[in-house]
């Protein structure tokens, strides 16, 4: 399986990040799957996460479940020239990277909006999205 972005769909900013993903991956290694789609929800309670209490995305790689800046840091070793430094941010200490992603993600309706309906891929990038 490739590794599986799961990601709120209704979340501007979390849209417009697997938008980023999207353009900057070195090569398409990720699967998206929102989190309010049945296989967000499956893979959510496989990897014992409560899919009503989604509070970050989560990242699935070999098996194993990344939530917050782990997942983020994870991600961004996978980008293309420069973007790659984002992956740097690991030197901060986790407790404080965690509480930063915390209070983001506590605001992020708040400072970028939601729309009701999850967001539709291009019928190119269509088959990277999972739904059931």
């Amino acid at each position: 399986m490739k590794d599986v972005v799961i990601f709120d769909g209704t979340c501007n900013f979390c849209t417009r990040s697997v938008n980023f993903i999207l353009r900057h991956e070195t090569k398409p290694d990720f699967a998206f799957a929102p989190l309010q789609s049945p296989a967000g929800v499956r893979l959510l309670r496989q990897f014992n996460f409560d899919p009503e209490d989604a509070r970050t995305f989560v990242l699935i790689s070999g098996g194993v479940a990344y939530v917050k800046s782990e997942a983020a840091i994870r991600i961004s070793r996978s980008f293309r020239g420069g973007w790659k430094l984002l992956s740097a941010v690991r030197f901060i200490p986790r407790p404080l990277r965690d509480w930063a992603y915390d209070v983001f993600a506590r605001n992020r309706y708040r400072w970028f909006g939601r729309v009701e309906t999850c967001m539709v891929p291009t019928p190119e990038l269509a088959a990277r999205f999972m739904h059931e």
